[in-house]
């Protein structure tokens, strides 16, 4: 696909300048990923954006059974989680944890079987975005060190029960237009594609 024809995948709700911005940032991918996948445009905001940094998350990883509080990305959408939006059944705030990029690349230094080379090469790919199961975030001045986010270490919690009235005094980031696209992007690749190469015929009736 020809970058000329992302255009016609935009969101339309965009101010011109806005589409603009959002455009040329994409032209320049991957090698413009640093502080203007973030915005500050919404800060003062206490709606819970689908892509949000929110700490304090209480997240579990099975099969150990501890629940610890720690920061994470919001994978729900905005409309889902809004408190405004009246459901027939309570929601449930999708997300999962952010975990600092340096750590576990001293982690696969230390444990991997693979050279140093290799696990340099691989983390050079995360920070590309090149690997689908694995959102890159840089870090945010004063508040996140350059992160990651993996698609396949999700948590819940009731939606009804996280707190809105200090919400910016949780927040670590809110993603820009640019971040959105591309955390959408990596998102419906990861959980969407079909690429499993199985046939799979209907029941016959």
């Amino acid at each position: 696909m020809k970058l000329d024809d992302f255009k016609l995948y935009l969101p339309k709700f965009l101010s011109a300048e806005s589409d603009k911005e959002l455009f040329d940032s994409l032209r320049g991918f991957p090698n413009n990923i640093d502080s203007r996948i973030y915005t500050n445009y919404l800060t003062n905001s206490d709606i819970i954006y689908q892509g949000d940094g929110i700490e304090e998350m209480l997240c579990v990883n099975l099969p150990d059974a501890t629940i610890k509080p720690v920061p994470s990305m919001i994978l729900s959408n905005t409309c889902d989680v809004d408190l405004t939006n009246v459901r027939n059944f309570p929601s449930q705030l999708v997300y999962a944890p952010i975990f600092n990029l340096e750590k576990y690349q001293n982690s696969l230094y230390k444990n991997s079987e693979k050279a140093k080379e290799q696990i340099d090469s691989h983390i050079q790919s995360v920070k590309d975005q090149k690997i689908t199961q694995i959102f890159y975030l840089p870090k945010v001045q004063g508040k996140m060190d350059d992160s990651i986010v993996f698609f396949d270490k999700v948590c819940n919690f009731p939606n009804k029960l996280v707190p809105r009235e200090n919400l910016k005094d949780r927040k670590l980031f809110t993603l820009s237009d640019y971040g959105a696209y591309l955390f959408l992007l990596k998102l419906s690749i990861h959980f969407t594609r079909i690429q499993d190469k199985v046939e799979r015929k209907s029941l016959r009736i």
